[in-house]
């Protein structure tokens, strides 16, 4: 420990040196808004001092330029461009999670960097990028080490904010916020800002095409932005960093090749960070990867990868298209969220409407189940198509047989769960589209054992002996058998003993005799009621491949479709059947 008179003389001799700093910027020039820069936000700002060989390409009108230096920042404000401080290593002013500094010179290296802030960005009151918090994702317990470098970090940006700067805390690790870590953070955030350093290697981006990889993008950030407000952090304290690396390991291009994709993805991530802007009103975005520090920072496109992240930020800062080429795509609609007005998602085969979604919530009480629904019905009609005089004779069925022919208690029973009549259309319109769609599937037919124990577990279910023409799929193709309720149509049981009735079904119409009366499926010997059981057995199985198959064509759905805030419905199978039984169409 060094004596106390040598401290104090220290501190002094730095504060009259930032003093002198200070009125050597001219400080006159300060702004009301923090000195120049945008008063709106977020706030873009580039890091661009002298170890990016191209900075004048930031040295204009609409840039905020970070720089470490005395030299360069001066040169791009008198450009055009506004200037922010970076302070390139905090390790060497707190240390680090394992070997962190002496408590007691903290808040001396604090003034030195703000002095140096103060001079660099010409700014009695200047933002500090610091570069950056180390074990932001160390859990706690924390070690001595650990807890010692975090009071640090807390009293160098406390002493930064109390001289009148506006720290940044760049955090290039998810933060772990849970318990007392989480009370660090928010005491911390009083002091600071947080900038979340949000990388992503481009290969992987690009292999996933410009829908799906724009919502990975978007995704991701909003996810970083959620990990610090999920803990009350507001987002006026925080901001994004992207990372433009050209570097192998470190995200960033990873040797994606041609220029031309690396170009796309540029522009795809800073189409996804302005779509996360609209949603979140963040404060602050920042890019990283255009300095060149050594041989394997060096890329001859990094000069265009910037023109084209200005371009896309804001058409009149560069002329991306052109440096980039001709096989750069400058289409800025791929893989955005641009819905038409009322809609909640666009696919390949049309819309899910949020008053549609409304609408189903409130038959189904549940608006993700409402979701999947509309979801997979809309992916569904996309690959069947039926006609609608079918859909129209089938509607017509379920009034007649299950309503009595009377059209006014077939709207009361739909008004009773809140459905419509165009709702119920579109249940009867699924029903027949999976009837068609089961036809061309092939299951093994089940084994005697299967059929023993399904007689055994059902052994209460209605039954009844019936004669058919044609010949039924709930009868096993068979003229003469057992039908089962649910299986065969509730009509076949309405029908008096000995009588014939005919009875329209989504096999078409039937003939049905009712060769005895309404009993337990048990009170039928095994061999009479077999052909009846192997059918509702092999249906079974038939619906669950249907289930997978719709399932599998939602999934690959998903990726050709956009829906507004990346919200997705989840892959499921039709529901609506179960909400709404009496349009079934076993009649």
């Amino acid at each position: 420990m060094r004596p106390l008179a040598f401290e104090l003389v220290k501190r002094l001799v730095v504060v009259l040196f930032g003093c002198v700093a200070l009125f050597a910027a001219a400080p006159g020039q300060a702004q009301a808004r923090e000195c120049g820069l945008p008063d709106h936000s977020p706030v873009w700002v580039d890091f661009a001092d002298g170890s990016v060989p191209y900075w004048p390409m930031f040295a204009r009108p609409g840039v905020v330029a970070a720089a470490a230096n005395f030299i360069y920042p001066a040169q791009l404000r008198s450009l055009g461009a506004k200037t922010v401080y970076w302070e390139m290593n905090l390790r060497q002013r707190v240390g680090t999670p394992t070997n962190p500094m002496d408590p007691s010179i903290i808040e001396d290296w604090a003034d030195r960097v703000f002095y140096r802030a103060v001079a660099s960005s010409d700014c009695a009151t200047p933002w500090i990028a610091l570069n950056e918090m180390w074990g932001s994702n160390l859990a706690t317990p924390w070690s001595p080490t650990n807890a010692q470098y975090r009071q640090n970090v807390l009293v160098f940006v406390r002493r930064l904010n109390a001289l009148g700067a506006r720290p940044f805390l760049l955090l290039s690790t998810r933060p772990f916020t849970d318990g007392e870590a989480g009370d660090w953070w928010r005491q911390v955030a009083l002091y600071t800002s947080f900038v979340r350093e949000v990388y992503f290697a481009a290969p992987q981006i690009h292999r996933q095409g410009p829908i799906l990889g724009s919502r990975t993008l978007r995704n991701a950030f909003r996810q970083s932005v959620l990990e610090l407000t999920a803990i009350g952090i507001p987002t006026s304290k925080i901001g994004i960093f992207l990372g433009f690396h050209t570097n192998p390991g470190q995200g960033g291009r990873e040797g994606l090749k041609p220029a031309s994709a690396w170009f796309n993805h540029i522009k795809l991530q800073v189409l996804a960070i302005k779509q996360v802007t609209r949603e979140i009103p963040l404060a602050t975005i920042w890019s990283w990867g255009w300095g060149e520090w050594a041989q394997s920072d060096r890329d001859p496109d990094k000069p265009a990868a910037a023109c084209v992240y200005l371009w896309t930020r804001d058409h009149s800062l560069c002329a991306g298209p052109a440096m980039a080429g001709p096989a750069f795509d400058r289409d800025l609609t791929v893989g955005q969220l641009i819905l038409p007005g009322g809609a909640q998602c666009v696919t390949p085969w049309g819309k899910v409407a949020l008053g549609q979604l409304a609408t189903l919530a409130g038959v189904t009480r549940d608006r993700e189940i409402a979701y999947t629904s509309l979801f997979a019905h809309l992916v569904l009609k996309g690959h069947v198509d039926v006609k609608r005089d079918s859909v129209r004779a089938a509607e017509r069925a379920i009034v007649t047989y299950r309503f009595g022919g009377s059209r006014a208690a077939y709207r009361r029973a739909l008004a009773k769960v809140r459905a419509t009549p165009e709702l119920a259309r579109g249940v009867i319109a699924d029903e027949l589209r999976q009837a068609r769609v089961e036809r061309h599937f092939w299951v093994g037919s089940p084994s005697g054992n299967d059929i023993a124990e399904y007689r055994s577990t059902y052994a209460s279910k209605p039954a009844r002996l019936a004669n058919v023409t044609p010949a039924p799929s709930w009868l096993g193709r068979q003229h003469r058998g057992v039908a089962i309720e649910g299986m065969a149509p509730a009509a076949v049981f309405r029908i008096p003993t000995g009588k014939t009735a005919t009875v329209n079904t989504r096999e078409g119409v039937l003939h049905v005799r009712a060769a005895g009366p309404t009993a337990p499926l048990g009170a039928f010997a095994l061999g009479r009621a077999r052909s009846s059981i192997r059918a509702a057995l092999v249906r079974a199985s038939q619906d669950q491949v249907f289930d997978n198959w719709l399932m599998q064509r939602e999934a690959s759905a998903l990726q050709m479709t956009t829906c507004r805030r990346d919200w997705l419905p989840a892959v499921g199978p039709l529901e609506l059947g179960n909400e709404l039984p009496f349009l079934g169409l076993a009649l």
